[in-house]
């Protein structure tokens, strides 16, 4: 009888590590099948960490029971999947960044700001968010500004949040002015402490309000660098949605209605990106100057639209961070959506996240400069 037990477990665990490689395989497929040819694979991107994960303790697992061999299938599959493991971590010794830029450096930061949290002016404690937001702003000291989801208001009950920053030092500023009701304004901007040069706009097809794809032309060091924002498709979960997965987790009664909900939400996400990214990487191929791409993908690095945006760009976190990297500060501690990306004309000289939950992102900065010759 436990001559039977052992053979059923051990026949168990075989069967259970190869239905688990494949799975980690078809996602190690995701960021090369187009959500339009394919969106069910974007739900196996979103897996990708966790079955890297059991991949691992699985081959850790039959090593240390003595049984190499079985361990091989695992370490297979681990090599096969080397590419979408070496952008899910970074693996640098993790250094203090640097407060002083080092001479001809360029400093670049990004950030989702959530609208600054309020939109109304507010005579009580309410707008310290919004203040220590400014203050953050103004102690990195960034050459270039990228913000996502930014909002600004005409209407003097509400704020106006261009006038504080310039007022930090960032005398140019390119913002796309997307109309989000009588005289609100939301979108992505670009500010620069370096004069501009050139800059443009590309709209994504509708419906994409207020996600865009924006370009500055900044004069620097007698070259010119063009520096691209955007924000692509989110999920959009609301209150509901939270409550909704609240429930699933829970197990309540109407998790199945729930399910289809959160799931259809994220599909049309999945979809939605495919077509921006695409759009985005054909305009930034055009370019003819060195580029940096700032951006909130709203996608993980498992993904099609990060290998897209990306192209043959450099990620600075994989080159100067360490661990995950996690930049939004909601759901699951793999979600690293945010990104700054410069091509290889650039060096990257040191990257940070400031994890502070003033938004619901991590700001990003990173010092480049630009390769001799």
């Amino acid at each position: 009888m436990a001559s039977r037990a052992r053979i059923f477990t051990r026949t168990f665990f075989i069967y259970a590590n190869i239905v688990l490689v494949i799975f980690f395989l078809l996602s190690c497929l995701v960021p090369f099948v187009d959500p339009q040819d394919g969106w069910l694979f974007g739900f196996l991107g979103l897996s990708f960490p966790f079955l890297f994960l059991f991949v691992v303790l699985f081959m850790a697992g039959w090593l240390i029971i003595l049984k190499p061999r079985r361990a091989l299938i695992s370490a297979v599959a681990l090599l096969f999947g080397w590419k979408n493991i070496n952008v899910l971590f970074a693996f640098h010794k993790p250094q203090a960044f640097q407060q002083a830029k080092a001479p001809g450096s360029l400093r670049i930061a990004t950030w989702n700001v959530a609208r600054f949290i309020e939109l109304k002016k507010n005579t009580n404690k309410g707008s310290q968010t919004r203040l220590k937001m400014f203050e953050q702003i103004k102690e990195q000291n960034a050459d270039v500004l990228c913000l996502q989801e930014f909002h600004t208001s005409t209407d003097t009950n509400y704020y106006n949040n261009i006038e504080p920053i310039r007022r930090l030092g960032y005398p140019y500023y390119y913002f796309s002015f997307d109309e989000d009701g009588d005289n609100h304004y939301y979108s992505s901007i670009i500010f620069s402490k370096l004069p501009f040069l050139d800059t443009a706009r590309f709209r994504y097809p509708r419906p994409s309000l207020p996600d865009v794809l924006m370009y500055a032309d900044i004069a620097y060091n007698g070259d010119t660098v063009r520096v691209y924002t955007t924000h692509l498709q989110s999920i959009q979960f609301g209150k509901k949605d939270y409550d909704r997965i609240g429930r699933i987790t829970n197990g309540q009664d109407s998790m199945v209605a729930d399910s289809r909900t959160i799931l259809g939400k994220i599909a049309k996400g999945f979809l939605r990106r495919s077509l921006q990214s695409n759009m985005a990487h054909e305009v930034m191929s055009l370019s003819p100057h060195p580029q940096i791409l700032c951006a909130d993908l709203n996608d993980i690095p498992d993904s099609y639209t990060y290998f897209t945006m990306r192209g043959n760009k450099q990620d600075a976190f994989l080159k100067k961070g360490f661990g995950i990297g996690r930049t939004f500060a909601g759901l699951s501690p793999t979600l690293r959506i945010d990104y700054i990306m410069p091509d290889n004309n650039f060096k990257i000289l040191q990257f940070k996240r400031i994890a502070k939950r003033l938004s619901d992102h991590y700001m990003l900065v990173a010092d480049v400069e630009l390769r001799k010759g």
